[in-house]
């Protein structure tokens, strides 16, 4: 169900995180600022550094996540290791009755890891497969995947598919559909449009 109220998003970025994951849906989200949305770096230290040497300023402190409406669980090249530490993942409470919940790649490792897929399948990325197996979970061989509120995306560029499925979900299709529009090409942006909006549509019928 859309909502006019205001959004806030946590995205969720750790060191060696993967840009596309975390850059990509803050810039796609943040085009709602004028509908009352605001997606913001998430992460457990002031500053985080990227796969690439990329430094960024945490925006939120890692506890916002569990006051933000949604949460997108990004990827990165040490996330099994943050997998395995229970301090750091123990300041995580998240709820999916009453937020939204993504996980892109890897970041699907931590989802599983906090309990938040349950039975659920999932996608993820080539590299993370045999881990989130190894942790019980069946993974599909497709790009994204939603059950009630909770999604899954694997392959860095399937962060559209996240944001998309997010902005629908709270803001409706209509809104999701203004914001692919703008930074889709030119001279393909009804076609980028019609090719996202096609994936996520089958996962927007049970309500937020």
């Amino acid at each position: 169900m859309a909502t006019t109220s205001s959004t806030r998003v946590a995205i969720l970025t750790f060191d060696g995180f993967n840009e596309l994951d975390s850059f990509i849906a803050l810039g796609l989200i943040n085009r709602l600022r004028a509908e009352g949305w605001s997606a913001e770096i998430t992460s457990p230290s002031a500053q985080v550094t990227s796969m690439n040497g990329v430094t960024v300023t945490a925006q939120q402190p890692l506890e916002f996540a569990n006051e933000a409406d949604a949460v997108i669980f990004g990827s990165g090249i040490y996330t099994r290791a943050i997998a395995e530490n229970s301090a750091l993942l123990d300041r995580l409470q998240i709820d999916p009755l009453r937020q939204l919940i993504g996980g892109q790649c890897s970041g699907t490792l931590l989802m599983a890891r906090l309990g938040l897929l349950g039975t659920m399948p999932a996608c993820t990325d080539l590299t993370t497969k045999p881990w989130l197996v190894e942790a019980g979970v069946l993974v599909l061989d497709e790009p994204f995947h939603a059950r009630g509120p909770v999604a899954t995306s694997g392959g860095c560029m399937s962060s559209v598919y996240l944001a998309a499925w997010l902005m629908a979900r709270k803001a409706g299709t209509e809104a999701a559909e203004k914001a692919l529009h703008y930074v889709a090409p030119v001279g393909q942006k009804q076609a980028y449009v019609e090719q996202v909006m096609g994936v996520v549509k089958p996962f927007l019928s049970t309500p937020a």
